[in-house]
């Protein structure tokens, strides 16, 4: 980065000068260093705006309105459009995350079609008929379309099938983290996602071949999407300005739904009317589109603003100077022993665990309970249970805008919005579960209840899932990683649980212990995250630290060389 040159200005103390950023983005400290000369990691400053001498600058406040139009403006007039560079790297994440859940949430879909209902008898499964048939169709649906896959794998090996791919997503979740952080981000997530899109293509050829082929296809998928989130986070960190990052966090991680809302219904269509006999289609077409998006994002996307070379030269001052910090600059050893004494990065973790399991005891059991309990024939089940995560996309993407405007208007910290905005994204599915356990056999009011408490869900977006960006930038990948290998795990539980507690035959009563067991985990978890969260800056993840050991190690060299050369 250049240096900085000495000029006139006026209103400044000699040891202490105070000096505002040039592209309004941050109030700035100029601390001189014993006259030594500090290279600035905010190159957005203009060189009139020193007194003299060069030292370091570093961000101290944030201010409340650090635009007022479609441009961020300079008192130079130099401009930086608000639709720029990082936009376009935080469109490319979004359909990134939509396309990984495409590609996982496609299989649960195609496996109805894929297996032959009618050759497989499971004597276990006894429907108690509490709210009665709802619909005829269920039956009709049974015997139709779907009942004539070619294969006969029982439920246990459908229930194996299911968790393959997860099994490799969770193995490489830690193991990515760190190499993100080391390496660069960009050829890991796309070269992992490419992967994953190819052998999605060859997942109808390995399911002809035989079962454990199959199986095995499905855990190199998941290995593939295993960089997905620790090297969303870290580009994340490196690409957008913490003013930012609760609409552009919430944008990126709201592809989950998205896809998810995508996947249901399209692979539904493509399996009663695609090639190839249906199902396959499902894989064929999204693998395309999959292997598409991860061409345009190696090509399109860089690793950080300083690499990208047709980034304007305003956005770039605008980004760099809006950083806490540089969160790519070094690659300094992971300080494991002060992460895992730290309060506010055990907040985060176990908010997440908390997430996954009651997101895994919805998105993996609801269609489940549809049709056991409230009777929804399948194409019904599968719209039906789409719109929770419909309401979900939406109302992340509306909070987000209410979080960064908290932060903004100076009302509320960085802290505190995390926590009243995680408190809504996690109380609110508590309650709904606990509500829809006692709503009985009133089918739409269920429904109603469930999709307003997973829509509310969406807060989580804007609370601890970027809470890692504003605890520790420089080391945001590796912690979501860490955060999200435990949490998957925790969501395994989910299902498993649920399969112990709803034995033959289900029932209203069974249900409701799963829902209320899920609840109970969300509230606490959340209460946790309430007490012990922070919105600000770790201290072991301050680069002034290095920077000292650096300049001090520095003044040691020069003292041995001197000594040697006397």
């Amino acid at each position: 980065m250049p240096s900085l040159r000495s000029s006139q200005h006026d209103g400044f103390a000699d040891e202490h000068l105070i000096l505002k950023c040039d592209h309004n983005a941050a109030d700035i400290e100029w601390r001189k260093r014993g006259g030594t000369r500090q290279p600035s990691r905010f190159p957005g400053l203009a060189a009139n705006s020193l007194k003299k001498g060069r030292g370091e600058c570093r961000t101290t406040r944030s201010v409340r309105r650090p635009t007022r139009s479609i441009y961020l403006c300079s008192r130079q007039k130099s401009c930086v459009a608000l639709v720029g560079s990082r936009h376009i790297v935080t469109l490319m994440l979004f359909l990134g995350m939509a396309n990984a859940y495409v590609m996982r949430t496609n299989m649960s879909v195609a496996i109805v079609a894929m297996i032959n209902h009618t050759a497989i008898v499971n004597k276990e499964e006894v429907v108690v008929n509490e709210c009665g048939i709802v619909n005829s169709s269920i039956t009709s649906d049974h015997a139709g379309k779907s009942s004539d896959g070619q294969f006969v794998w029982d439920s246990t090996k459908q229930g194996y099938l299911l968790s393959s791919f997860f099994y490799g997503y969770v193995l490489t979740q830690i193991p990515f983290g760190i190499l993100a952080k080391r390496y660069g981000s960009k050829y890991f997530l796309g070269v992992g996602m490419l992967i994953n899109s190819l052998f999605g293509l060859l997942v109808p050829m390995s399911a002809r071949l035989g079962y454990y082929y199959l199986m095995g296809v499905r855990f190199i998928q998941g290995l593939g999407e295993g960089p997905i989130v620790p090297c969303t986070h870290a580009m994340l960190a490196k690409w957008i300005p913490p003013n930012e990052r609760s609409r552009m966090g919430a944008f990126v991680y709201a592809g989950a739904q998205f896809g998810t809302v995508i996947s249901m219904p399209l692979s539904g269509i493509l399996s009663e009317y695609g090639f190839d006999g249906g199902w396959p289609s499902i894989f064929y077409v999204f693998g395309a589109v999959g292997t598409i998006w991860c061409i345009a994002f190696l090509l399109m996307v860089y690793e950080d603003p300083e690499s990208h070379p047709r980034i304007s030269e305003d956005e770039k001052k605008y980004i760099l100077s809006a950083l806490w910090g540089n969160a790519g600059a070094s690659s300094p050893p992971v300080p494991w022993k002060s992460i895992v004494s730290s309060l506010p990065f055990w907040a985060i973790l176990i908010a997440h665990m908390g997430q996954n399991y009651g997101y895994e005891t919805l998105m993996t059991l609801l269609p489940t309970f549809m049709k056991q309990i409230l009777h929804f024939d399948i194409k019904s089940n599968g719209t039906v249970s789409s719109l929770p995560y419909l309401a979900m996309w939406i109302f992340s993407m509306l909070v987000s805008h209410v979080a960064d405007w908290m932060i903004s208007s100076g009302r509320f910290n960085h802290g505190s919005t995390r926590k009243i905005i995680n408190s809504i994204g996690q109380l609110g599915p508590a309650i709904a579960l606990i509500v829809a356990s006692y709503t009985g056999c009133n089918s739409w009011l269920t429904v109603t209840i469930l999709t307003i408490g997973v829509g509310l869900n969406g807060g989580i977006y804007s609370g601890f899932k970027v809470n890692h960006l504003d605890i520790s930038p420089r080391f945001a990948g590796v912690l979501m990683s860490f955060t999200n290998c435990l949490a998957n795990l925790a969501g395994l539980l989910a299902p498993i649980t649920a399969g112990y507690i709803i034995v033959s035959p289900p029932s209203q009563a069974k249900w409701r212990i799963v829902f209320m067991i899920s609840a109970g985990v969300y509230i606490v978890c959340a209460l946790f995250y309430a007490i012990f969260s922070s919105g600000q800056r770790q201290p072991w993840d301050n680069p002034d630290k290095d920077e000292d050991k650096n300049e001090k190690e520095g003044l040691e060299t020069v003292k041995t060389v001197t000594e040697t050369h006397h």
